[in-house]
């Protein structure tokens, strides 16, 4: 295989080696202590169930020092230490705690991907002069998470494989470009991340390190492994490369604020925010775009990360309209910024942003009431949620609750060209302009089966029936459903208090049996609205 590589990407590995102990230390300990370790104290692993045996999961620094392996049976290491600490294995918690470290290598580079149960692989091509040099990046990387109590390793290099790799043999190498080879030969096989059977295989042929699997023919190598090892060899010699998958999309404009100190005060955050915005709105502008959507994200120094996002129906391009946005969102957080130890980076990004054009506007007062309008529906949006800021849009069906589709307003903000609503008469309307959320079924008694109700009880109340109209009939639509509804026979109805109800009967008679019946097979009723 050749030793030689075009790749230019840039890869930081990142492992996590004893992540579940870590997390369970972290909670009894303040981050500050986790590095130390306590020598009175008996070792601790974490354990589960593996093909019905326990094994050892993860192991701390003094179960590491006694000779405890990962993938060793807790018998074994029961036998080795009689005061062993066994922690069961939880590896949600320490799915939701490797997310949370993702988001915190954030402020790194806005491509990070999750390598396994335990690492990260980060894209710092283009990143690293923005922290003096690789070297540096890495060596402020690994040691603010030791502050906060991990065990890591780290390497850099030109390609994913071989970056996992070297984290797993060869902690703190950084490769430089072309040399991904050479870094590699004289690492175990297992370091590739392959399977145990692959492993077994290449140890049984007497090859147990990745220079002599390289030193081999592809061909005879897939033969016996098949091409997708061979292709994750290439890419660990820098031969090849296969992009990492981010968590994330990366935004199309980032602006950042790092503090050489961190700042404990929650008065800097909207006076930075509109520094960033300035710089941001300026950056898009000479692109001439606008953002439609904005995200704040706030970097604690304890390794928490809190992210506030604002979306917008028109493109925004002015200052003031993001400081508005983002003073309404702050205000309205049911769970307001804790600083904590302080924050040392807070970062906006436009993360959707779109082309901008021009309007020529005239002496006419209307001219910006679509901008007044917009601007108002991303306000109220920024304060309630942009889910509780709705239109209505008609739809082309007889269904009552299907008549009106609810819309966010920012994803479709009003136009000359919406489908107009159906004309009403002078008349009183033939149904309620609103529709409880969910039909709530009644108990009625009719004078004959297909006529109106003579009274019905509705949330434990009696009503004495007056006046009815109808039926008004409502087939279902069968040609959307596979299982179709019933036949809807509606009633408009007036007690004896003068409240006027809408009600309808599902199904009918000796037709249509109810699937939700209580076995009788007779049609169930219902209250769908009440009149103004």
């Amino acid at each position: 295989m050749r030793a030689t590589s075009v790749n230019r990407r840039r890869i930081l590995g990142l492992w996590l080696p004893r992540l579940p102990t870590d997390r369970f230390e972290r909670q009894l300990l303040p981050p500050s202590s986790g590095s130390q370790v306590d020598a009175s104290r008996a070792p601790r692993v974490v354990a589960a169930k593996r093909d019905n045996a326990l094994v050892v999961v993860a192991c701390d620094v003094r179960a590491t020092q006694g000779g405890v392996l990962p993938g060793m049976p807790l018998a074994t290491v029961r036998a080795m230490h009689p005061a062993l600490e066994v922690i069961d294995h939880d590896p949600h918690a320490d799915a939701l705690l490797l997310h949370a470290i993702a988001d915190w290598c954030d402020r790194f580079t806005p491509l990070v991907a999750l390598d396994g149960s335990d690492g990260l692989l980060l894209d710092i091509t283009g990143c690293a002069h923005l922290f003096g040099d690789e070297a540096k990046l890495l060596t402020m990387l690994t040691a603010s998470l030791t502050r906060q109590g991990f065990a890591t390793s780290a390497a850099i290099a030109g390609t994913a494989v071989a970056a996992r790799a070297l984290t797993r043999g060869a902690p703190r190498t950084i490769v430089a470009p072309g040399e991904e080879a050479q870094a590699v030969a004289p690492l175990p096989v297992a370091a590739l991340g392959v399977d145990e059977a692959t492993v077994r295989g290449l140890r049984r042929a007497g090859l147990r390190t990745i220079g002599e699997v390289l030193a081999r023919q592809s061909s005879e190598l897939a033969a016996r492994f098949g091409e997708g090892f061979v292709a994750v060899l290439r890419q660990a010699a820098g031969d090849d490369d296969a992009p990492i998958s981010p968590r994330k999309p990366a935004p199309d404009y980032v602006i950042d604020k790092r503090f050489p100190e961190p700042v404990a005060t929650t008065d800097v955050i909207l006076p930075t925010l509109l520094g960033l915005a300035k710089l941001l709105i300026a950056a898009m502008e000479r692109s001439g775009k606008g953002a439609r959507q904005l995200v704040a994200s706030f970097f604690r120094s304890d390794g928490a990360v809190r992210s506030i996002s604002v979306e917008t129906g028109q493109p925004v391009t002015r200052v003031e309209v993001v400081q508005r946005l983002f003073a309404e969102k702050l205000d309205a957080l049911a769970d307001p910024l804790d600083p904590g130890f302080g924050y040392d980076l807070i970062r906006l990004a436009a993360s959707v942003s779109v082309p901008t054009t021009e309007a020529q506007r005239g002496f006419d007062t209307t001219a910006h009431q679509a901008e007044d309008v917009a601007l108002l529906a991303d306000t109220l949006a920024a304060r309630l949620g942009a889910r509780r800021v709705v239109r209505y849009l008609p739809q082309d069906t007889h269904i009552p609750e299907r008549v009106a589709l609810a819309v966010p307003v920012q994803h479709c903000p009003p136009d000359s060209n919406d489908a107009p609503w159906p004309a009403r008469a002078d008349e009183p309307p033939l149904r309620p302009l609103r529709l409880l959320q969910q039909p709530e079924p009644i108990e009625v008694l009719a004078g004959v089966p297909d006529g109106p109700p003579a009274q019905f009880i509705w949330r434990r109340v009696t009503h004495r029936v007056t006046r009815a109209e109808g039926p008004e009939r409502i087939a279902a639509e069968w040609w959307r459903a596979a299982e179709p509804g019933l036949t809807r026979d509606y009633f408009r109805i007036e007690d004896e208090e003068g409240a006027r109800f809408w009600l309808y009967r599902d199904g009918l008679y000796a037709i249509e049996v109810m699937p939700q019946s209580d076995g009788t097979g007779q049609p169930r009723w219902y209250m769908h609205g009440l009149f103004a």
